[in-house]
């Protein structure tokens, strides 16, 4: 057994720490959608969108649709995005971040156009643009975007650079892909020139609070006080909002209509106090998968409106979301302070050993069923706990730990299989058809050999016979008795086991079944009667319908006893049998016998009536002394279970009637009240016959109402 633990824990030890390596990252970063994908399922989003400090104004397929950008190229949308860029800032924004790069100039154009060049007949063109631009930068309430890109990064037209002050107010981007290209974090800084630049979101972030980011030579960042983790260095993990109203957005098109109608109580309402992020949310355009994939909804521009009517919300939800999402979570992230804590390497590896122990555990004590259910039960306790725990940012490993377990769950069932349980299993195989399974179970729970002895139980002994076997047998040939009687062990067998016995052995064609041991069986009598009742009614079923029972059918009696009997390995040293002996086993023999005395098929003592329960409808049939015992019996036969037939209700009280007249001496009374029914129940019959033979020679004074049975 040690050696079987020993490989659990190194397997438990192998996956765990295997999961936390780099190769496995995929899986850290599938945890992170999941748990964002479950929490929105679960507990939806617990903040409205009109408590977010972002707000989005989207260049949306609405915008593209709408006069007076209808229809022409956005690179001539400038002069109106400055229009609205100038009521946001006087409607009291904090600050206004472009994920939106313009890097070429109408007015820089180099097509011929009559005489003159293109860019020379629109020259002025972008002059609002440009004094938008300057206006919001002297304020420090306008960064412009730019996309690192090797030595040549794009950035905005010279003219916007020099509008907005230079790099002073130009911040890269970039955003952070994994392996598996997917947006689950962004950075919070680049390198240009040896020189640490904050990135988009963080530069929006520090602006908006007025504080500066505070790098510690470790490379830690502090924002107005907040500790941003980095469970990956210079980046921030997001915490994404599921379906697609998280973040306001506004429609470009609606906001230079309200422009145009000067309403700037709309701007103030719309954009006091927050970020705002000007960015494309387009069908095909800067799409991108997040860690929000598995919590997307429809997107479009469904904040407030000023002066176009609302779009209707409609398209397929997908995966991706418009990039411009992803600065804009970063950025609520940093204010709200809820980016997500991720657990480190160590971490992780320690949690997914541990599930990988327990699971190992449950493989090895468990049957490979019951391992897989108790894996299922403790991979959905620890999802549920991992989501509860993601609502306040921090982030369990949830796929690596579970995909762990599962790993040492399959293998260890395949060691189990190959090798722990293989001597068990042969062992199993070989005496299956030789002991119950209940004593084999206990067999192998001890890990030892049986040895002789037992112990004292209060049990039901089963014996059942073929009647007249004899009689027909002698009319058949060996192969026949052989097949005949293989059927009818089997399907007696089957019933007695289906109700919790355990045949203990054949005797030619006798069965000696045990109930209440080896297996605990508080309702042992129960489980008997219901057994014999059940045997009783196959043997009906076989007769009528089965060769070679319906051409020669056979009759079986039944005996029940309980009693306390003891119970074990007995025999000699060198050969044993698992068994019972005691009175109550031979009193439960003697009253299968003398069911033919009375022509009953089931006979049962008194106390298994009474620990069998009321469940049953019961004759009482005679007190009996049996051969070998001198204390007389109280015997009773099983008429049904539940509720007997109109038959079986009219045989028990004419019976019942006459066998008080019998104990009364009242033979000729007794003898009229069994022959009502004598012509369809044997035992009335054969009562009424020992009624009518002391009519003729009534006994002595000493005779008392106990039946002598003088035979087996």
């Amino acid at each position: 057994m040690r050696r079987h633990i020993l490989v659990a824990v190194i397997l438990a030890l192998v996956a765990g720490i295997g999961v936390a390596t780099p190769p496995f990252d995929v899986l850290r970063g599938l945890s992170l959608d999941v748990l964002t994908g479950l929490r929105w399922q679960i507990f939806g989003n617990e903040r409205p969108p009109d408590a977010s400090p972002v707000v989005v104004v989207a260049l949306d397929e609405e915008t593209y649709r709408t006069p007076p950008f209808q229809g022409t190229p956005n690179v001539t949308w400038t002069r109106e995005i400055g229009r609205v860029l100038t009521a946001i800032v006087e409607g009291g924004a904090s600050v206004v971040g472009f994920d939106i790069v313009f890097p070429v100039s109408l007015e820089q154009s180099q097509m011929p156009f009559g005489e003159e060049t293109l860019g020379a007949r629109v020259r002025g063109f972008e002059r609002d643009y440009l004094r938008a631009l300057a206006g919001a930068a002297r304020e420090g309430k306008v960064v412009l975007g730019q996309v690192q890109h090797s030595a040549h990064p794009i950035q905005p037209s010279p003219g916007q650079r020099v509008a907005v002050g230079q790099q002073r107010n130009i911040r890269a981007l970039n955003a952070y892909s994994d392996a598996d290209d997917v947006i689950r974090r962004m950075p919070l800084s680049f390198t240009v020139d040896g020189v640490r630049t904050p990135s988009m979101a963080l530069e929006l972030a520090a602006r908006a609070q007025r504080e500066a980011p505070v790098w510690d030579d470790a490379g830690d960042l502090t924002l107005a006080g907040y500790r941003v983790p980095q469970p990956v260095a210079n980046t921030l993990t997001l915490n994404f909002a599921g379906g697609a109203d998280g973040i306001p957005t506004y429609s470009l098109a609606d906001l230079r209509a309200c422009a145009d109608k000067n309403d700037k109580d709309f701007f103030k309402r719309a954009f006091a106090g927050k970020v705002v992020i000007l960015g494309t949310l387009l069908d095909v355009e800067d799409r991108r998968l997040t860690s929000k994939r598995f919590a997307t909804g429809v997107e479009s521009a469904r904040a407030s409106r000023c002066v176009l009517q609302p779009a209707t919300a409609s398209g397929p939800v997908r995966e991706s979301i418009s990039g411009v999402y992803a600065h804009a979570t970063a950025v609520s992230n940093l204010l709200r302070r809820e980016s997500v804590t991720e657990l480190g390497r160590p971490a992780i590896a320690a949690i997914s050993v541990v599930l990988a122990l327990l699971v190992a555990g449950a493989a090895l004590t468990f049957s490979p069923a019951r391992a897989t259910l108790a894996w299922a039960a403790g991979a959905v306790v620890w999802t549920g706990v991992a989501t509860a725990l993601f609502r306040s940012g921090l982030a369990l490993p949830l796929v690596s730990p579970l995909l762990a377990s599962l790993a040492v769950l399959a293998i260890t069932v395949g060691y189990r299989f190959m090798v722990a349980d293989k001597d068990k299993r042969l062992l199993r195989q070989s005496f299956a058809l030789y002991l119950a399974p209940a004593v084999i179970d206990r067999m192998l729970a001890s890990s030892k050999p049986p040895e002789l002895g037992g112990e004292e139980r209060t049990v039901t002994i089963y014996f059942s016979d073929v009647a007249g076997f004899s009689s027909f047998s002698e009319h058949m040939q060996p192969h026949e008795i052989v097949a005949l009687m293989n059927d009818y062990l089997s399907a007696m067998t089957d019933i007695i086991e289906q109700e919790g016995g355990f045949v203990d052995k054949y005797i030619g064609d006798a069965i000696v079944a045990v109930f209440g041991a080896p297996a605990e069986d508080a309702a042992h009598a129960t489980s008997a009667v219901r057994a014999a009742l059940r045997c009783q009614r196959k043997l009906r079923e076989m007769n009528a319908t089965q060769e070679p029972f319906k051409s020669r059918p056979v009759g079986q009696r039944i005996g029940l006893n309980s009693g306390e009997v003891l119970v074990g390995n007995i025999g000699s040293r060198r050969r044993f049998n698992y068994t019972v002996m005691g009175d109550a086993v031979n009193l439960a023999s003697r009253l299968e016998g003398a069911n033919k005395y009375f022509g009953t098929p089931i006979m049962a003592s008194e106390a298994t009536v009474e620990l069998a329960g009321p469940g049953f409808v019961w004759r009482e049939l005679d007190w009996i002394r049996v051969k070998g015992r001198d204390r007389p019996v109280r015997i009773f036969e099983p008429l049904a279970e539940g509720e007997a037939s109109d038959d079986q209700t009219l045989w028990n009280i004419n019976y019942k009637d006459g066998l008080a007249r019998w104990r009364a001496r009242d033979f000729s009374a007794a003898a009229e009240c069994f022959g009502r029914t004598a012509e369809a129940d044997k035992p009335a019959a054969s009562f009424q016959q020992r009624a009518l033979a002391l009519v003729r020679q009534p006994p002595g004074a000493d005779w008392e109402p106990v039946n002598t049975l003088d035979g087996k």
